[in-house]
């Protein structure tokens, strides 16, 4: 593991000198560039922080070679070649199929630009998407105004192109970043970091501006927030908007929900906001003890992924992986959420926030069918649509420790057999 994980540029110069490299950490938050990717972004030491990024330095104030967070490493993304369309369809195909094969019917595409909604289109109309597809589209904090119309447009090209298994509707925005790199926005500042409470990506005003906008709209809002800072900063703007834009049904979304404060956790029932919840993240691994836990401490620590304490206070919940940072398959991620273990051998952590099999089921199958807006979906009835997936036993009946190893024996989307 890199010191503070921190990660130099010259270790890839000794390998890669001549053209830039770009390498992107698991959770898809932080990049770690050699010297001529610095060169040709522009990044000297006379560089102006971007306030939704932090290009790291050291006591020179020279760039070393880690970036944090969009606003510092998409100027060297953009040094990247577009990839071919025929990889794209290729990479949507297998994508298609791995889902299937682990039982999905339904999936958010949580990034896309509104270049990329021609992309899906164009899969679609191949006939390689089978299962339904809602693209989040993403909001620029620093560009938010002149997507509106991009937005309506991207929509309406959805719309036209006339597919039952695409939408796009919603629009996503990344509150902050995550608290293993120190840019999750927290309430209180780190304990490896007594100056910084982390880095969100937006100002609190202009959060309240950009979503009460795309809510005038029609648009649903999806609100990456993983620390308490963010979580707050997300309920107040879906506030400010339910108070500008009146009553409706709006469905709003906060992803991850990792670290929420008390004060805010009875606001998700209040304002009718959609808890979303990654169920494989909440245990007690290599990357909560090594990262997270030593930058909270140990009360905040214990107040993550409160699964079972939003769930008692009435809220929506729903379920997803935010794959490719962890496994897509629903069943690995109901294990965890009856557990809250790695392993049989393992403690339970936080025992209080376990949830039943029947209410992690019901978090993503009818939660994600609520969040979806899709009343004829999540659910087994005369009229319904026939999105199915049969398992070789019910998870119900078996030992919790063994969930994720239950086998999917076949999947069906609007009644047609998708694998295998």
């Amino acid at each position: 593991m890199a010191p503070d994980g921190v990660f130099l540029a010259a270790w890839l110069d000794a390998v890669v000198p001549d053209r830039p490299v770009f390498l992107r950490a698991s959770d898809y938050h932080t990049v770690w560039v050699n010297s001529e990717a610095l060169l040709r972004a522009g990044y000297t030491r006379d560089l102006v922080q971007p306030h939704d990024g932090e290009v790291v330095i050291d006591t020179t104030g020279e760039p070393i070679g880690t970036l944090r967070e969009w606003g510092a490493w998409s100027p060297v993304y953009a040094l990247m070649p577009p990839i071919e369309l025929e990889t794209r369809m290729s990479a949507i195909a297998h994508a298609d199929e791995c889902f299937a094969a682990a039982g999905l019917t339904w999936v958010q595409d949580a990034w896309v630009e509104t270049t990329d909604v021609n992309t899906w289109i164009e899969a679609d109309r191949r006939g390689l998407v089978t299962c339904k597809v809602a693209m989040a589209l993403w909001a620029d904090s620093n560009n938010w105004r002149h997507q509106l119309d991009e937005f309506v447009a991207a929509r309406a090209r959805v719309e036209e192109a006339g597919s039952p298994r695409l939408v796009a509707n919603t629009i996503k925005f990344f509150a902050d970043g995550v608290i293993e790199s120190a840019t999750g926005a927290l309430l209180e500042p780190y304990c490896d970091c007594p100056h910084s409470k982390g880095l969100p990506n937006w100002q609190p005003d202009d959060l309240k501006s950009a979503v009460a906008a795309v809510d005038s709209l029609g648009f649903q809002t999806h609100i990456h927030a993983i620390g308490d800072g963010a979580a707050r900063m997300a309920l107040d703007a879906i506030e400010h908007a339910s108070m500008v834009n009146g009553a409706r049904d709006r469905r709003p979304v906060i992803a991850h929900t990792q670290l929420v404060d008390h004060a805010d956790i009875g606001r998700f029932a209040e304002l009718g906001v959609i808890a979303n919840f990654e169920p494989y993240w909440a245990k007690f691994d290599s990357c909560q003890s090594e990262l997270t836990a030593p930058r909270l401490g140990p009360e905040r620590t214990n107040r993550q992924y409160l699964i079972g304490t939003i769930l008692r206070s009435g809220a929506p919940i729903s379920f997803g992986s935010d794959w490719p940072v962890t496994t897509y398959s629903p069943l690995a991620g109901i294990q965890v959420a009856v557990t809250r273990k790695m392993t049989a051998a393992d403690p339970v952590w936080m025992p209080q926030e376990c949830i039943t099999v029947e209410e992690a089921l019901l978090a993503y199958t009818s939660g994600v069918a609520f969040q979806a807006g899709d009343a004829s979906a999540g659910v087994i009835r005369p009229g319904a649509r026939a999105d199915l997936v049969w398992l070789a036993v019910d998870p119900r009946s078996v030992d919790p420790n063994e969930i994720e190893n239950i086998s999917v024996l076949g999947t069906w989307t609007s009644g047609q057999r998708v694998w295998p």
